[in-house]
């Protein structure tokens, strides 16, 4: 077995490492500090942390990794490679050469498109029909390093970001599995990504999630499936905040009235006009209150015909 070192961090990143674990001896696990987590902002461990001392690895948790003797440890360890998934820092050189061959990262999207922080929620929020994770040697640029191994897969047009992130862990466990060992043995033939086709994911944050009814249906609803559950999709009524969390697009609905307006509210569903076609709320929430199917706020409170979102 060769040695390997794992950076990660969420549970994006668990199926790699159990996969890491058949294939190679996993010196330590270098993961984000414990964070403040729910109500009482208890210290709360990454997933990857919880699942190392499962499996009794070394878990390292280093605040800093400029600065420090995170490359100085590593080389000590005598590694062949680092793999990296989801850590959640950038890497400086001093720490990316400390391996024999370096470090690899195993990357949500079809590089060069989607580089940076949240590849998945951006596929699924552009309308991309397909998708897939890379096996990429690492260097100091931003998902810039040449391509060693590469899985593709379709995107399902109502699928959200956490469905297609389970479906993309496990292509990337595959990637660890069946090619890191080839690259270990010098098997794999490096491929340099093209100028043509860069496309950067952002950080994503709260302001992303603010809907747009002028838009077509099928945008809104891409919208609001790319961004769940996180940082989720919102718009206003009476002045007032509503979380929209489910939705599907009406086909052959036509389009009768100007965007926002309630169309419909019925067992089918809350039907908004958009700027082309029409959307159906299946599931939303307001402001201090439980979310709700469509029905049960019918039933309840309900939502006028003619009344205007956003």
């Amino acid at each position: 077995m060769f040695r390997a070192a794992f950076f990660g961090s969420p549970a994006f990143a668990v199926p790699c490492l159990d996969a890491l674990r058949e294939v190679a001896d996993v010196r330590a696990v270098i993961c984000q500090p414990d964070k403040p987590a729910g109500r009482g902002l208890a210290l709360t461990p990454p997933a990857v942390k919880v699942r190392a001392l499962e499996l009794g690895l070394d878990v390292w948790q280093p605040t800093k990794v400029r600065k420090g003797d995170l490359a100085e440890r590593l080389r000590a360890l005598e590694l062949d490679v680092g793999v990296v998934v989801a850590y959640g820092r950038i890497l400086p050189a001093t720490v990316l050469s400390a391996p024999r061959l370096g470090c690899v990262n195993v990357h949500g999207s079809i590089l060069p498109r989607w580089r940076g922080a949240s590849p998945i929620q951006h596929a699924i929020v552009y309308g991309d029909r397909e998708t897939g994770v890379d096996l990429m040697q690492m260097d100091e640029g931003l998902d810039t390093g040449a391509v060693l191994a590469e899985r593709r897969t379709p995107i399902d047009p109502d699928e959200d970001s956490a469905e297609l992130g389970a479906r993309l862990a496990s292509l990337g466990a595959a990637l660890v599995r069946e090619d890191l060992p080839r690259f270990v043995r010098g098997e794999l033939t490096p491929r340099t990504q093209p100028d043509e086709g860069v496309i950067f994911a952002k950080l994503l944050s709260k302001d992303d999630g603010n809907l747009d009814w002028t838009k077509p249906a099928r945008a809104v609803h891409d919208q609001v499936r790319g961004l769940r559950p996180w940082p989720g999709t919102q718009t206003t009524w009476n002045d007032a905040p509503l979380k929209i969390l489910r939705t599907h697009v009406v086909e052959d609905a036509g389009h009768h009235g100007a965007p926002g307006e309630v169309l419909g509210a019925d067992a089918q569903g809350i039907r908004i006009a958009c700027g082309q076609g029409v959307l159906a709320i299946d599931e939303l929430q307001e402001a201090g209150r439980k979310r709700l199917s469509a029905s049960a706020f019918l039933s309840g409170r309900g939502i006028p015909v003619g009344a205007r979102l956003g």
